[in-house]
């Protein structure tokens, strides 16, 4: 369409949990959010594929392809990209410190942003005691995940052909069940507490697929969410100030769907 804007440039660019090797991966999504957003730096902060499922049966259908063929074209051209696994990439951390098509593996980063804030980049699995100290109990979550996205795709269905948008249920619980709130709260005071520990300003992670900018204790925390529910990522402007994106619909929907809510408003048609 060509009421598309040009891609918006960013200074840097943080995805995580994209868990390519899933049907409910956003591939299409995140290949239009990537043709119209760029950055200097692109930091893929964990779960970027999702080993964990890719075990009990291969996926890989070639949206997901694309994927990763669009993220090592933009090496090619000179974005710096760092990936830094979490505990569904696990298998990636065997790699440390090589380059896969001038991708980077690293353990975490310290990324300096443009206002001179200092911000530990890590997937954030490290700090959940739960994949941490009980495993099987990790995996029964991931099933228990699987079940409700599974159950989504077919409520979410019956809802859109009502012209209703998309609704999930796992986001729904972590809001509203009183020990996923409780979890989400020791989770990001631990990921503060490791960005005090590592002498930093805060800290930009992933993991529990719930996106947030905000302060605690005095540090900033910040959470990319994921890009298989809420399809979220975080930008850090030319300035270093840090933004939440949302790409539930690709950038042509969007400019259509703008123009019919323009369209819609009081007055246009008389003035028209």
């Amino acid at each position: 369409m060509s009421d598309v804007k040009e891609p918006r440039r960013f200074r840097t660019l943080f995805l995580s949990d994209i868990h390519l090797g899933t049907k409910d991966c956003q591939a299409g999504l995140l290949i239009d959010f990537l043709k119209h957003n760029e950055a200097d730096t692109i930091y893929l902060v964990g779960d970027i594929i999702d080993g964990w499922r890719l075990k009990s049966g291969w996926y890989w259908p070639q949206a997901q392809n694309d994927v990763v063929q669009k993220l090592l074209r933009q090496a090619r051209k000179g974005v710096k990209i760092y990936y830094t696994p979490g505990n569904h990439d696990e298998f990636a951390r065997d790699f440390l410190g090589i380059f896969f098509g001038g991708v980077e593996i690293i353990d975490h980063a310290i990324h300096e942003t443009a206002d001179g804030k200092r911000l530990l980049v890590i997937h954030g699995d490290q700090f959940d005691v739960v994949v941490k100290h009980a495993r099987w109990l990790a995996f029964l979550g991931d099933w228990a995940y699987e079940f409700a996205l599974w159950a989504n795709r077919w409520f979410n269905q019956i809802r859109r052909s009502f012209g209703f948008p998309y609704w999930s249920l796992s986001a729904w619980a972590k809001l509203k069940v009183k020990n996923a709130v409780s979890f989400i709260g020791d989770y990001e005071s631990a990921l503060a507490d490791a960005a005090r520990r590592h002498q930093t300003d805060g800290v930009v992670c992933g993991h529990i697929h719930h996106a947030a900018i905000r302060d605690i204790d005095g540090m900033l925390y910040v959470n990319t969410g994921d890009f298989v529910e809420s399809c979220t990522a975080v930008a850090e402007h030319a300035n270093g100030t840090l933004e939440i994106l949302h790409w539930q619909a690709t950038a042509a929907e969007q400019a259509q769907a703008n123009a019919l809510a323009q369209a819609r408003l009081p007055g246009r048609q008389a003035a028209a």
